[in-house]
This record gives C-alpha cells, sequence and structure tokens, in this order.
C-alpha cells in the first residue's frame, strides 16, 4: 500500500512557512488524539500518520530530501525508530502544550516532578479615591487578606518532630506512567499532586497546607498624579511562597471618582462656568474654583456661550514627573427664567434701541441699493 503525501495529510501547500505546518499538525492532533477517540482505530492511524509526517516536514533537513526523492528519500528517518532525530522534541512539545503532558513517549521521565519551593500568588486590591486625593496625592490605609507562612510549622505543614514520606504511587517522581495507544504518557500523580511526596501528619495550625489566612495591615503611599487604571506593584506583599519560594507582589488599582465640576483628560481639566447676558456684554471678572485655590478669570465684553479660556498650570500634576497640566473653561450665557420689574423696565429698553438699530440698518440697506 503506497504512502500519503505528507503535505496532503497535514492539509498544506509545499510552500508552506514552518509555523503554517506546525499549526496543521497541532489541529490535526487535537482531532484524532486516542484520549478523544478512544477505541476507534481509523483515528488512531490518522494520528500516527500526521505525526509521521510531521516528524518529516518540521525537520529541513528532510524535508529537503523528501521534496526531491519522496517517501524514499526519509524511509529510514519516518519509519518511527528515528523520531528523535527528526525533530521528535517538536512533537513531544506539541502534545504537550495540548493535552497537558508531563512525558510524552518516555522521553523525560520525571521531569515534571513539582519543584518543592513555589512562588506565591499576587494579589490585586482595588483602591477608590476622590479626584482631589488623585490630586495631592495620600497615605492609604489597607487591610489585605492573604495567606501566609504558617509560624507553627514554618511552612512545612507537618506537625512538629514529623517528616513527609515520599509518595508510594509515583515513588517519588510526581508521575505516573501508562500505555495510551502506541506511546506512552506519564501525567501528575493524583495522590500528591505532583509532589512525590505525602503528609502523613499535618500541622494542627495550617492542616498540612503549610500557609494560614491572615489579614495584613499596611500603609500605602499614593502619588499625586494617579488615575484611574494607574497600577501600584508592592513587591514581596503578595500571598507568602510554599517550599520556602518567594513570596508574589501585591497590586494596588487605582479607581478616581468622577467629579461633579471638573472633567478629566489626562493631565488636563475641563470645567463649566456660568455668566449673564450683562457680564457677557460688557466683560466682567468672574471666580474660577479648580482643585486649589480659587482663581479671577477675565470675561472680554462680547464674549459668546461656548466660548473657551485655559488656566495654565491648574490642571493635574504630572505622575512622577514635574508640572501641572491646564483648566479649560467653557463659559455659558444663561437666560435669566424670572424678572423683576426693573430688569424688564431695562431689559425693554434694550429691546427697543436694538430694534431701531435693526430699522436704521435695513434702511440704510435700501438707500445703498438705489444708489449703488
Amino acid at each position: 500500500m503506497s504512502k500519503r503525501d505528507y503535505y496532503e495529510i497535514l492539509g498544506v501547500s509545499k510552500n508552506a512557512t514552518e509555523q503554517e505546518i506546525k499549526s496543521a499538525y497541532r489541529r490535526l492532533a487535537v482531532r484524532h488524539h486516542p484520549d478523544k477517540n478512544p477505541g476507534d482505530a481509523e483515528a488512531e492511524e490518522m494520528f500516527k500518520e500526521a505525526a509521521e509526517a510531521y516528524s518529516v516536514l518540521s525537520d529541513t533537513e528532510q524535508r529537503a530530501r523528501y521534496d526531491r526523492f519522496g517517501h524514499a528519500g526519509v524511509s529510514g528517518a519516518a519509519a518511527g525508530a528515528n523520531w528523535g532525530a527528526a525533530g521528535f522534541g517538536g512533537i513531544e512539545d506539541i502534545l504537550g502544550d495540548l493535552f497537558g503532558f508531563g512525558d510524552v513517549f518516555g522521553g523525560r521521565a520525571g521531569s515534571s516532578r513539582r519543584s518543592a519551593a513555589q512562588r506565591g500568588s499576587d494579589l490585586r486590591y482595588d483602591l477608590e479615591m476622590t479626584l482631589e486625593e488623585a490630586a495631592a496625592g495620600m497615605t492609604a490605609q489597607l487591610r489585605i487578606p492573604r495567606l501566609e507562612t504558617c509560624d507553627l510549622c514554618k511552612g512545612a505543614g507537618t506537625a512538629k518532630g514529623t517528616q513527609p514520606e515520599t509518595c508510594s504511587i509515583c515513588n517519588g517522581s510526581g508521575q505516573v506512567r501508562f500505555q495510551q495507544g502506541f506511546f506512552s504518557v506519564a501525567r501528575t500523580c493524583g495522590t500528591c499532586r505532583g509532589m512525590g511526596r505525602i503528609i502523613k501528619m499535618p500541622c494542627g495550625e495550617c492542616r498540612g497546607a503549610g500557609r494560614v489566612e491572615r489579614e495584613k495591615s499596611m500603609e500605602v503611599k499614593i502619588p499625586a498624579g494617579v488615575e484611574t487604571g494607574s497600577r501600584l506593584r508592592i513587591a514581596g506583599e503578595g500571598e507568602s511562597g510554599t517550599g520556602g519560594g518567594p513570596a508574589g507582589d501585591l497590586y494596588v488599582v487605582i479607581h478616581v471618582k468622577e467629579h461633579e465640576l471638573f472633567e478629566r483628560q489626562g493631565n488636563n481639566l475641563y470645567a463649566s462656568v456660568p455668566i449673564t447676558f450683562a457680564q457677557a456684554a460688557l466683560g466682567d471678572e468672574v471666580t474660577v474654583p479648580t482643585l486649589g485655590e480659587p482663581q479671577q478669570l477675565k470675561i472680554p465684553a462680547g464674549t459668546q456661550t461656548g466660548t473657551v479660556f485655559r488656566l495654565k498650570n491648574s490642571g493635574m500634576p504630572v505622575l512622577g514627573g514635574r508640572g501641572r497640566g491646564d483648566l479649560f473653561v467653557s463659559v455659558t450665557v444663561v437666560t435669566p427664567t424670572s424678572l423683576s420689574r426693573e430688569q424688564r423696565r431695562l431689559l425693554e429698553q434694550l429691546s427697543e434701541v436694538e430694534d431701531r438699530d435693526l430699522e436704521d440698518k435695513g434702511l440704510m440697506d435700501k438707500v445703498r441699493d438705489i444708489f449703488g
């Protein structure tokens, strides 16, 4: 029976890149793996076929010989005994990624046993603050629940005067091996969970875990200029490690509340200030709120609604640097909703003057039209 073309098996062209070949093999390995198709001889055969094709095409020299001479050029290497020389490590890595095998085809006995020392987990603390606090900086009082090394057993997890025993299931390797289809597979031992040892006499304080849950109180300095999404890393303040491993880190994530007056964009602030019709028409000086002391803003005569004024260095401080952003003030001319008798009388006089001006302007326009 003649063999199928390796490119055809993987479903790629002869010009396929190394990554395309690897991706094609991964897809076929997932689809036809014996674990997903127990007792399916056809799926197992297709899995073997794909593995053989990948072992040849993933190796530059063998692929070149195959392209030139076909199956005859690689018949020895692809037969199965010499797959290790044909990029077999690549197959092992792919299967390990896909199915979590610590050792495939018996290549790395005992290599997946967990290290006794494990780094502690990182922790996250979400801190909410006002815009004023973000502008000035602050010292926050935090209470962090976390796992810390047990004081009684010093993290060993065993009762005083006792030692862990070697796991009888995996003989201390942290793995158990079994036959799967045409190859041997090693998986993490479920009895010792890959540690290779079992605690028969656990510590009475931590019950064998080596860590206990406690709440840590600490002060954290928040620099001026932080914004929502800013993260502060505090090294070594996460959960304690196991087996003498280092502690994780604590990440403080900032959330700045919305402000009733100011809108923030980067280091700049934006605000809206109402002014009267008289202030807009005649000009005036108004008091503008800032995150610090209020400032005076000069409104020129004839100012229109929506005019924006810039107050330099009145925005947010630059995080970790010097200087501040700016404050941009947009003015809104407010129309009064209720008038006193005096206000109404004056506005009516103004209206009469404006009407005469418009009539005079219209008359002059007609005169110009007639006489050119």
